[in-house]
């Protein structure tokens, strides 16, 4: 039987509302449940962080690489350990490590990475996501224009298996794919995402017709929102059965038309930080400028943690504590069908908590 223990904070945030003077209780990897501090057993272990918040781990569900190892130039289990230790130090227990369009021997090699990664007792990674290459040219961004296409049944059939239970993700234009390989996909349990795209609204709405219900970084590298084209972005925004990522960074998105996008969606909104990593090597050379990375001279990347993300929604885009909060943890987690595990602190959910001081800055993740 595993030892059970109690984390005691100033105040615990739910995941819907703040407690005071509360101690999660925890057995292994579980919370088993809360209790006021007067309620605690003479006998448990406790944990005390009297000042500190106490919030659900955030989940991140785009990142490239991290300290100088990117995940498409060096696709191994060593990239993976850096990646998840950077995206532990911004507050992320769980973190999607992401290959833009390449070679599919690219993604092949990654695939085996993050097996080799779990084999080696990897943790906080549950899978890939794939970002292109079936997406438009046309709104490719940073992306390489050569190896962007549209996928025969054969060439998306090889994939799929061969990343089976590894592929969780798959960011693709749903005007540049086929219903039957939109189904097909489907049929591995892999979330579409629908990004880097010029659809039209009607296009963007007969692919959310097919089950596709996620969109990769809102505004950025799809068809925008007008008065007489709704497109991506207004179909993201007007359909219910959406979800949107988006990168909080000044830079990608400015941050009035994140608070413009977060009124019109609401709990449908989620972060991603979308982080590179410097690198001089392979097909997207990232140079950091600033606080941001650019490729050739196209913005490229973030430099984004979860925990930095929260902040700069607090600070500078108007939205309050509690939906930064969500925004980094319950919303994500929602995503990936992940809701009843992670982003809320309650009975039965995982014990992968994080201890903030009252100025959002990082103490420990536990």
């Amino acid at each position: 039987m595993q030892s059970q223990k109690a984390i005691l904070a100033g105040r615990v945030f739910t995941g819907e509302n703040w407690l005071e003077n509360y101690a999660v209780i925890t057995e292994g990897e579980l919370i088993k449940e809360l209790l006021p501090a007067a309620e605690l057993p003479a006998d448990l272990p406790v944990e005390s962080f009297p000042d500190s918040l106490l919030v659900p781990a955030f989940i991140d569900l785009q990142i490239y690489g991290a300290y100088g190892k990117l995940l498409a130039v060096y696709p191994e289990a060593a990239s993976l350990v850096k990646l998840n230790a950077y995206c532990r130090s911004g507050g992320a227990a769980i973190c999607m490590p992401t290959v833009a369009t390449n070679a599919y021997d690219v993604f092949y090699k990654s695939i085996d990475a993050i097996r080799a990664y779990w084999q080696q007792g990897g943790t906080g990674i549950p899978g890939l996501h794939i970002e292109g290459p079936w997406i438009n040219p046309i709104k490719r961004g940073a992306h390489i224009e050569a190896f962007i296409h549209s996928p025969t049944i054969a060439q998306a059939t090889e994939l799929l298996e061969y990343g089976k239970g590894v592929i969780k993700i798959i960011t693709l234009a749903p005007e540049m794919v086929s219903p039957e390989i939109i189904s097909l996909i489907q049929s591995y349990g892999i979330i579409i995402s629908a990004g880097h795209s010029n659809a039209g609204y009607q296009q963007a709405v007969a692919g959310f017709d097919l089950g596709i219900r996620a969109v990769t970084h809102l505004f950025n590298a799809m068809s925008p929102l007008q008065h007489r084209e709704p497109g991506l972005a207004g179909a993201t925004m007007d359909d219910e059965r959406v979800m949107a990522s988006i990168i909080p960074d000044g830079y990608h998105v400015d941050y009035a038309a994140i608070r413009i996008a977060k009124k019109a969606m609401g709990e449908r909104l989620f972060v991603i930080t979308d982080a590179v990593t410097d690198t001089a090597e392979g097909l997207y050379p990232h140079t950091l400028q600033g606080d941001k990375y650019e490729s050739a001279g196209i913005l490229s990347g973030s430099a984004l943690t979860m925990l930095k993300a929260v902040q700069n929604l607090v600070a500078f885009a108007g939205i309050s504590r509690e939906e930064a909060l969500r925004m980094c943890s319950l919303y994500p987690a929602r995503v990936m069908g992940l809701d009843q595990q992670y982003g809320k602190i309650q009975k039965g959910y995982t014990s992968s908590l994080l201890l903030l001081d009252e100025s959002l800055a990082l103490i420990k993740l536990l």
